[in-house]
Parts: C-alpha cells; sequence; structure tokens
C-alpha cells in the first residue's frame, strides 16, 4: 500500500503540475494519473488501496463539504438576493431533468437510472469556481455588483443541493422501485439533517467557547480534528437510521460547519477553513486519482460519442437554468454571459460520487463513472479557459465612484 500511496501522491502532483504548466487543470492530471497506474491500464495500484477507495472518496466528500459549509458566507446570500438563491438549485434541477429525458434515448438505461446519472453530472465545481471568484473579488472586477459573491454562494450551494438529491435517488435506485415513502422521505431526511447539524454546530461552538472562557485554549489542529471526528459521526447516523428514519448525513455535515461559523468569531472559522484547505491538498490527489483508476478506459471509449452528446446537451440546459436565474437583475447581457461560463465546469463533486453508483451495485454504475469522468475532461478545462479569457472582457473593474453610487446593484 505504501507503494501505492508514493505513486499516487508523486506522480499525481508531477503530472498535475506538467498539466499547470500548459494551462489545463491541475485535476486533469491527477485522473490521468489514475487511468495509468490502475487495473486498466499498468496496474500499478496495490488491490487493498483499491479496496478502501469507496471510504477514503467518502473522507473527500466529507472535506468538500465542510470546506463549503466554513466558507459560506450566508451575508452574501442576503445581500444578493433572489439571484444567489435560484443559483444555488435552478440550473442544477434544469440540467438533471434534461438529461433524465435524454439519457434513456442515447445510453440506453431506465428514467430513474438515468436520475441518478444526471445527479452525477449536475453540480458545478467549487474547486474551480471558487478560487477564481476570490481572485475577481481582489481585483475588483464585477464586485460593484457583487457578481463574484453571488456566483461563490450559488455554486456552493449547487454542489450541496446536488449531493443530497443524489442521495436520495441512488438509495431509491437501489430498492429497484420507488416507494410513496421514499418520496416522502427526502424532505424528512433534509429537515432532520438540517436540525442535526445545527444542533452538532451550536453544541461545537458552545463548547470550544467554553473551553476558551475557562482558559483551555484549544488549539486550531485539534478543533479541526474534532469538526471531522463529528462529521464522521453525522455520516455514521444516518446509517444507522437509515431502516427507521432518513436523515441527511450529508446535509448534517454542511449544516454543521455553517451554524458553527455563524456561532464563532469570523476569524476562527476563517483558519478552520484554511485548516480544511491543507487537508484538501492531499485528499484531492487521492480523490482524483482512485477516481481514474476505477475508470474502464475500453468502456469509456465504447460510450464516448453518446456520452460526449448527452454531457453537452445537458449543459446546455445549466446555462438556461443560470440565465433564467438571472432574469429581473440589473446585470447586462456580458454579465449574464459570464455567469453561464462560470457554471461550466465540473470536477469535485462528479470525482467524490461518480463512483459511488457503481460500488452499491447499479447496473448504471459503469456509465454513471464514465460520464463524470468525461465530464470533467471536457468541462474542467474548457470552463477555466471560458473564466480566464472572458472576464477582463465582459466585468467592469470597479472604481471608487461605482462603488460609492451603488449600494444594491441586482434587483430583487
Amino acid at each position: 500500500m505504501l507503494t501505492s500511496l508514493a505513486f499516487i501522491f508523486l506522480v499525481g502532483l508531477a503530472l498535475a503540475a506538467l498539466c499547470q504548466t500548459i494551462k489545463l487543470p491541475r485535476i486533469v492530471g491527477m485522473l490521468l494519473t489514475g487511468i495509468i497506474l490502475g487495473p486498466y491500464a499498468l496496474n500499478v495500484l496495490d488491490s487493498s488501496i483499491l479496496s478502501i477507495s469507496s471510504q477514503l472518496r467518502q473522507i473527500a466528500l466529507i472535506l468538500i463539504l465542510l470546506k463549503a459549509g466554513l466558507s459560506l458566507n450566508l451575508a452574501d446570500l442576503k445581500i444578493v438576493g433572489r439571484p444567489a438563491i435560484l443559483l444555488s438549485w435552478l440550473p442544477a434541477s434544469v440540467e438533471m431533468l434534461i438529461f433524465t429525458l435524454t439519457a434513456p434515448l442515447f445510453l440506453n438505461i431506465s428514467g430513474m437510472e438515468a436520475a441518478v446519472v444526471g445527479c452525477v453530472l449536475a453540480a458545478a465545481s467549487p474547486a474551480i469556481t471558487i478560487p477564481w471568484m476570490i481572485r475577481l473579488e481582489e481585483k475588483k472586477y464585477g464586485t460593484a455588483k457583487h457578481i463574484p459573491q453571488m456566483i461563490m454562494a450559488g455554486a456552493s450551494c449547487d454542489a450541496i443541493f446536488v449531493i443530497i438529491i443524489f442521495s436520495a435517488f441512488s438509495h431509491i435506485a437501489q430498492r429497484g422501485q420507488a416507494r410513496v415513502m421514499d418520496w416522502l422521505g427526502i424532505p424528512i431526511s433534509i429537515l432532520l439533517g438540517i436540525t442535526l447539524g445545527m444542533v452538532f454546530g451550536k453544541i461545537l461552538a458552545l463548547f470550544f467557547e467554553t473551553a476558551y472562557a475557562r482558559q483551555h485554549c484549544v488549539r486550531n489542529s485539534i478543533k479541526t480534528i474534532i469538526i471531522l471526528g463529528v462529521s464522521f459521526l453525522l455520516t455514521a447516523i444516518e446509517t444507522w437510521c437509515q431502516n427507521f428514519l432518513p436523515i441527511s448525513g450529508l446535509l448534517a455535515v454542511v449544516t454543521m460547519a455553517c451554524t458553527f461559523k455563524n456561532n464563532m468569531v469570523p476569524q476562527v472559522s476563517q483558519r478552520l477553513s484554511e485548516k480544511m484547505s491543507k487537508l484538501w491538498l492531499a485528499a484531492e490527489v487521492v480523490l482524483f486519482v482512485l477516481v481514474g483508476a476505477a475508470v474502464d478506459i475500453r468502456y469509456t471509449l465504447h460510450a464516448g460519442l453518446a456520452a460526449i452528446a448527452i454531457i453537452l446537451i445537458a449543459l446546455i440546459g445549466r446555462c438556461l437554468g443560470v440565465c433564467l436565474s438571472l432574469l429581473k437583475t440589473s446585470l447586462n447581457s456580458k454579465e449574464r454571459a459570464f455567469c453561464v461560463v462560470s457554471y461550466i465546469p465540473k470536477a469535485t463533486v462528479q470525482a467524490a460520487i461518480g463512483s459511488i453508483p457503481l460500488s452499491m451495485g447499479l447496473s448504471c454504475g459503469q456509465i454513471a463513472l464514465s460520464i463524470a469522468v468525461l465530464a470533467i475532461l471536457l468541462t474542467a478545462p474548457l470552463g477555466e479557459m471560458a473564466i480566464a479569457f472572458t472576464y477582463r472582457k465582459w466585468l467592469s473593474p470597479e472604481t471608487k465612484e461605482v462603488k460609492d453610487e451603488t449600494t444594491v446593484p441586482i434587483k430583487q
């Protein structure tokens, strides 16, 4: 296993750096590393690490949600209002709907299987979009109309929304039939997940505040470990209760992180978010390399043209959803177009959940993984290059006069 980990980190980082030098996203290099080292190519990865890859990917997914919860600024949602809330779910919903309706024609799968694969495809990539929006905030591009803040808030919630819907649909598909209680269980699991997360978030904040008041300073590294432990516990609670009470453990994780942030001083949540980002540096390599290793390249090539066609059709639906979300706002046509291209990249969520249908034994598992990998390889470079090429042309740099005159630029 140690030899495999050495290959994963060293080769993965080397190919990631190579892709970065030729202006491609680093994750492309990590995916290619997995494909090359995996059992369907050179086959140099130990079976022991492949056997626990699903658990490692779940840990990476929890880290993604913790990062999203600790970085999600509810004030941005309040400032921007309706457009940010719509961007949190409408583009993904339109993309899922179009994929579910058209995928059976292209891929010879059932409607429920199409819904599961559509959930895998639908999320935007916070790992690509959010760093770009932070950069634009620093450069003051589009900030007069709160465009970077709106996209950051929307993309973070978009990923969370898709993961929740995917969890519900995949469990329904695993049972083989959709019962009335399965559909009723979705809102119940959402409400219970939010409630559970809020309770644990407040308990954690109260615990750290009490320790500080009693002059027992808890180091940020220890806080990070405790938060990770609580997150693992929340996902375990979902498994313990699944036979009699539906609870969304993943939603509980992100709600816990968000509640914790809003009950602590900003400096603490900021430092913890930075700690999670450092953990993500290693988790990202493991996640994308293992996803690449799970890909049967022969199957992916066989599904290639049909899969690419359905990805592009669904992407048109995502673009339509973004446009609908921005109706009745003060954004001009170029600014709306920039929001559209900012929602193109797909990466982290696809890598985190793309292989789950395969590990659950669903018949659509292999096509779900192939769609996830193809979506990353197609949209991550395309979306990142589109953002880099268009932001100077389509967004206006903020000036002092604009900042003074513009208070709430997006009409509610």
